[in-house]
């Protein structure tokens, strides 16, 4: 029995197992029809850290039909090994059935953490994970962390108000869970000299409990603002829906896309999908335009991996000027038409010198 650990003050449905017995840092993978999950590799950087503060690996989980070919990716950028359960029934993707699956294969090897990236395959698949273990879970971090006396994972998350961080830590239960969203990590560099082991696994898949009867792709006219290099984005000071319509043009300028504040979605300006903070999407773009957003703390955390933040509003003393690379205090109806004018501008020139050519 683990030192601290009194087992006849458990639960009793939570089996006692002694933390000893439990060893590796586990990334749950993501395949879809598009490939490996970039938010799976992401998920291999914070759990390298994690391998490493705990003098342990790092092993790749792949689950699905026809997934064994994107086991190298996760060894180049940094897994150890790669389990992999590879078979027709997999084929299509249920929430239980993969849970469970993962839930057989930790049973099996012991892994001290878990991590998956929160898409929403992540997210409804990690808390099915973490009850059928009866582990504890942590959604949404930023960070992780280790207390290296106990081998505790410390996973870090803005609570509610995002003013301060909760360290969170599971000192009684193994394996230890945690999730975070896409771009809240880079993607650890890839290192084609690296080799692993691939080991494929046999699990008995069970039945789904529901059943999936179509699927119908949504048309995109854009690319995701996760994946966009230049994000036009607006808040509550853009005023309306006709504001909007203005960050649209300079966007499409610009090559980029719009997205919103929380306050901009929930005044139905700008759709869920399209939100930008800790209750909507992290970000990377090589340009991230705010106009008439005020900079509060959850929002800002969505564009931490931004490249150069520029901020436009017209009041001076507006949070956000204080984490921008740039900031022009105005109105933006005055500014961002000029701006508008200026690169049609330079664009007709530029046909005009290529015509020349």
């Amino acid at each position: 029995m683990s030192v601290g650990i009194d087992c006849s003050k458990l639960c009793p449905e939570w089996p006692c197992e002694p933390k000893e017995l439990f060893h590796g840092v586990w990334v749950v993978g993501e395949v879809t029809d598009e490939g490996l999950h970039e938010a799976s590799l992401q998920m291999l950087t914070p759990a390298l850290k994690i391998a490493s503060k705990l003098g342990t690996d790092v092993t790749g989980i792949l689950i699905g039909h026809d997934v064994k070919k994107y086991a190298d990716e996760f060894i180049k950028h940094g897994a150890s090994r790669v389990i992999v359960v590879d078979k027709p029934e997999l084929a299509t993707y249920y929430p239980d059935v993969y849970g469970q699956v993962v839930v057989d294969l930790a049973v099996k090897y012991k892994p001290e953490v878990i991590l998956v990236g929160a898409t929403m395959r992540g997210r409804e698949m990690a808390p099915y994970i973490a009850n059928t273990l009866r582990a504890g879970i942590t959604a949404d971090c930023t960070d992780f962390d280790v207390d290296e006396k106990t081998r505790d994972v410390l996973l870090i998350r803005p609570p509610f108000g995002a003013i301060m961080l909760a360290y969170i830590k599971t000192p009684f239960r193994r394996p230890q869970l945690g999730t975070a969203r896409p771009n809240v990590f880079p993607v650890p560099p890839r290192d084609d000299s690296r080799t692993g082991e691939v080991i494929e696994e046999d699990v008995e898949v069970k039945m789904p409990r529901a059943k999936l009867l179509e699927v119908k792709k949504i048309p995109r006219t854009e690319i995701p603002i996760e994946k966009a290099e230049v994000i036009v984005s607006g808040g509550k000071g853009v005023g309306g829906p006709e504001g909007f319509r203005l960050l649209e043009e300079l966007a499409k300028l610009l090559g980029g896309v719009t997205a919103g504040s929380r306050k901009a979605v929930d005044a139905g300006w700008v759709p869920y999908e399209k939100q930008v903070g800790q209750t909507g999407k992290s970000v990377k773009p090589i340009l991230y335009i705010a106009v008439g957003i005020s900079g509060a703390a959850q929002h800002m955390f969505g564009v931490r991996e931004a490249g150069v933040v520029v901020a436009i509003n017209n009041d001076p003393d507006a949070p956000i000027f204080k984490q921008a690379d740039y900031g022009i205090v105005a109105d933006y109806r005055d500014v961002i038409p000029k701006l508008i004018e200026m690169l049609k501008k330079l664009k007709e020139e530029h046909k005009s010198q290529g015509k020349q050519e």
